[in-house]
């Protein structure tokens, strides 16, 4: 059943030329079943036959044009004398298809020739001659209710399928908009999960590189602190991996966790740490905490954390051999400052520009947009006697 159900879906034209070959045959069968009782012949009765059958066959492909052949058809039963019979079934089809897929125009006049058929019928075929006016009135609304349901039903479809297709197009927009999204949340999370990777990478590589040479160089005079410098590169491993599982940990979500416990993320509260570990290097760095501290978002805790870092770690890149640096937290009411200072020779101008020339910078651009995800403010820049400055301010309340 469902496969004929779907054949007949697949071809509309096929099954209207079939009601329109039976509709024929019904309306031969009455014009022949007419001519032997009246003895005479009715030559307009064929044409007007075929047009109602054409318009039943033709209905879903041509409806506005197969409406007007309909409009004319009356008209010649009018003028012509042929009084409706079997075939003028097509008129009520003719009306609901209109109504359900025809333009807005041809399905007011469909309506409005569905309002006068039957009244135009009633004035040129009187069904009881003779009968009064009240007889006339209600053979009139008798005629006229089934046209008019026909249109009214046609209509509603219509609507129902314009709400339906409005539902799809707005779960097909929304599908859209989801997958959009989405793929804005990935792009997000990779840039974030790259800003990690640099932070964690570039500031623990680079102490380690530090120590190991400062241990080659001492190895032979000083064995003691080549041995320290060998503890701080081991520490500092150790650090890195950490940090690497706690981002590895995030990227696997859905997984079996692994054996062991992830670090939280950073605080404020370790800077002072990471402080301490940066003079384990060699590099001198003052740190002064200012105001009352307080709990912060934690996103504007691991974003002063990780600028500090990033920071610290320009300085021993790019500050020289005898550079000092300073850190300043400042508690205000409405938000947390930083500033961070060296007096060593400063960057290359094109590493804190949005990339520079060569595609350099990134830590600087990872600041920018770490300090742009909680509404802050960055300035980074040489400072004023020589080395360089970075300065933030990070609101206590996160960002829109």
């Amino acid at each position: 059943m469902q496969r004929l159900y779907d054949f007949l879906r697949r071809h509309p034209l096929g099954v209207d030329v079939f009601w329109a070959v039976f509709l024929l045959g019904l309306s031969g069968m009455s014009l022949v079943s007419g001519m032997f009782d009246a003895g005479r012949e009715e030559i307009l009765a064929v044409p007007v036959a075929l047009g109602l059958s054409t318009i039943v066959a033709l209905r879903r492909r041509l409806p506005e044009k197969m409406l007007l052949l309909a409009i004319a058809v009356g008209v010649l039963q009018l003028v012509g004398d042929v009084r409706p019979n079997i075939g003028n079934f097509a008129m009520l089809v003719i009306t609901f298809t209109v109504a359900t897929i025809g333009e807005r125009w041809a399905s007011r006049l469909a309506l409005v020739c569905s309002l006068s058929a039957a009244s135009l019928s009633q004035v040129r075929w009187e069904a009881e001659p003779g009968g009064s006016w009240p007889q006339q009135i209600f053979v009139t609304v008798i005629m006229t209710v089934p046209f008019v349901l026909a249109w009214v039903m046609g209509d509603s479809l219509r609507t129902r399928r314009a709400y339906f297709s409005q539902l799809e197009e707005r779960a097909a927009r929304l599908e859209r908009e989801r997958e959009a999204q989405s793929k804005v949340a990935v792009a997000a999370e990779r840039a974030r999960i790259a800003r990690e990777l640099h932070d964690v990478v570039a500031h623990n590589v680079s102490v380690m590189v530090v120590q190991a040479d400062g241990a080659a160089y001492v190895m032979d005079a000083a064995p003691d602190q080549a041995r320290q410098a060998l503890e701080t590169i081991s520490s500092t491993g150790r650090q890195a991996l950490a940090e690497m599982r706690r981002l590895l940990g995030v990227l696997r979500t859905g997984d079996a966790p692994e054996s062991g416990e992830y670090v939280p993320q950073p605080d404020v509260e370790q800077i002072e740490d990471l402080v301490d570990q940066v003079r384990r290097t060699g590099l001198a760095v003052d740190f002064k905490v200012e105001g009352t501290a307080r709990p912060l978002p934690s996103g504007v805790e691991l974003t002063a954390y990780r600028i500090v870092q990033e920071a610290l770690t320009n300085t021993r890149k790019h500050g020289g051999p005898d550079a000092g640096a300073s850190v300043r937290l400042v508690y205000f009411d409405d938000g947390l400052g930083l500033l961070v200072e060296d007096d060593g020779r400063g960057a290359a101008h094109e590493l804190y520009e949005d990339g520079g020339a060569d595609g350099a910078g990134h830590g600087m651009i990872g600041m920018r947009e770490r300090v742009g995800m909680v509404g802050g403010t960055l300035d980074a820049g040489p400072r004023p006697g020589g080395g360089f400055r970075i300065s933030a301010l990070l609101p206590l309340k996160p960002a829109d």
